[in-house]
């Protein structure tokens, strides 16, 4: 899904982004401060070129701890320079100062009274440079980004919720439905010409009904895929070959699903993404809380203030839907899947209860400049972003081509 821009009247400058690492520079912004005492040792991390989970890996090994030991409050992109706070109980803070290789280094350690955990932030910190483009394009640049500052930017879930083929929402709806054939042939057949070559093979044969060329065909780090093909060939029992699949990335199916719904919603409510109307639920961004709209012209001057936002749902069996315009919208979106909000209920231990989340979200610090190093010219765009919002939307807007996003 490409969804429309927010500036479609404002020309973008093109370029890329994430040439290199170091184009790419993300700060996560602590939500509290360490308090100096705890049995946690908090330590900030700086990694160059490699994912969260991987850099989590190297210091739990060196660590002789489990992955799942180390906390952490945010994924951040593996082709970027990211600075993060994790934490790790009981553990010997002089040896995990020392820590460095040569993508990954500790640069502070610290006591706690807690573990770090996900969504335990208060935004990120980006410094962004768009390759390909320069002092010239610095007018339309601005141009957007003054929108984006005033209006907010759109919030989608970036693409990277959506799987390298884009279907993992096509999965997560299966899922909801209930339709299990509909998951196994989406998660092992249904080959696409952008596929590997050995997994479009493997799809392929899955199609044709040659389940053991298929398991042949299959590359092993394909582990998911594999197992669920394994358990499927058996008696071609569908449910066997979703019990195969690891439950995380069960759990991501369904929220992919659940990020759809929301997407379309918000491309529905583009154009007054920051205008109220009778029925919304909008939120406080100062502490999430979601009321009512009785009134929108009583409750405008807030939104214009950038306090409040109208939201969507992340659909789930105790999300509120909104009522009026807004809320036909809504039920509009969910009827086209067939996602009746119980049937996120019926998943057992997949359910998911839903929430709202703002249909946009403020641009903090917003800044832009052009400059030349050894590799050219290029733009260099600078903003907080809340978070769990994704900072590709907006470099989407000022480029107006698609980037691909990590972490949020």
């Amino acid at each position: 899904m490409n969804p429309p821009y927010l500036t479609s009247d404002s020309p973008g400058v093109g370029g890329t982004i994430k040439e290199s690492p170091e184009d790419f520079v993300v700060e996560e912004l602590p939500l509290y401060p360490v308090s100096g005492e705890g049995t946690h040792v908090y330590f900030l991390v700086r990694k160059t070129g490699v994912s969260t989970p991987a850099a989590v890996g190297r210091i739990a090994r060196y660590m002789k701890v489990r992955p799942g030991d180390v906390g952490f409050a945010g994924l951040k992109d593996a082709r970027a320079v990211a600075t993060q706070m994790m934490s790790l109980e009981h553990a010997d803070a002089a040896r995990l100062a020392a820590y460095r290789d040569s993508q990954v280094r500790v640069v502070w350690t610290g006591r706690h009274g807690n573990k770090l955990r996900a969504g335990l932030l208060a935004g990120n910190r980006f410094a962004i440079r768009i390759r390909g483009a320069g002092e010239e394009h610095l007018p339309p640049a601005q141009a957007v980004l003054d929108v984006l500052a005033a209006r907010g930017v759109p919030n989608f879930f970036g693409s990277q919720r959506f799987g390298s083929r884009g279907d993992t929402g096509d999965l997560g709806e299966a899922l909801v439905a209930g339709d299990l054939e509909a998951f196994v042939a989406i998660l092992l057949g249904r080959p696409r010409p952008d596929d590997p070559p050995e997994c479009r093979a493997a799809r392929e044969a899955f199609d044709a009904g040659d389940l053991d060329r298929s398991m042949d065909l299959w590359p092993r780090h394909y582990s998911n895929e594999r197992r669920a093909l394994a358990r499927y060939r058996r008696k071609r029992r569908p449910a066997q070959a979703l019990s195969a699949v690891d439950k995380r990335m069960r759990r991501l199916y369904v929220s992919a699903f659940q990020s759809r719904i929301f997407n379309e919603v918000l491309v529905a409510r583009l154009t007054t993404l920051d205008r109220l109307m009778a029925g919304d639920l909008a939120c406080k961004h100062d502490n999430g809380a979601v009321f009512r709209v009785e009134d929108p012209a009583a409750e405008q001057p807030r939104a214009d203030r950038m306090e409040i936002s109208p939201t969507g749902p992340v659909p789930g069996y105790r999300c509120n839907l909104a009522d009026g315009e807004p809320g036909r919208i809504e039920r509009e979106a969910l009827d086209r899947h067939g996602a009746d909000l119980e049937k996120f209920r019926a998943l057992g231990p997949l359910s998911a209860k839903g929430t709202r989340r703002a249909l946009r979200f403020a641009l903090g610090e917003p800044d832009l400049s052009a400059g030349r190093d050894e590799r050219g010219t290029y733009l260099e765009v600078r903003f907080i972003a809340p978070p769990g919002c994704y900072a590709t939307v907006a470099l989407r807007e000022i480029m107006k081509t698609e980037v691909s996003d990590e972490g949020e």
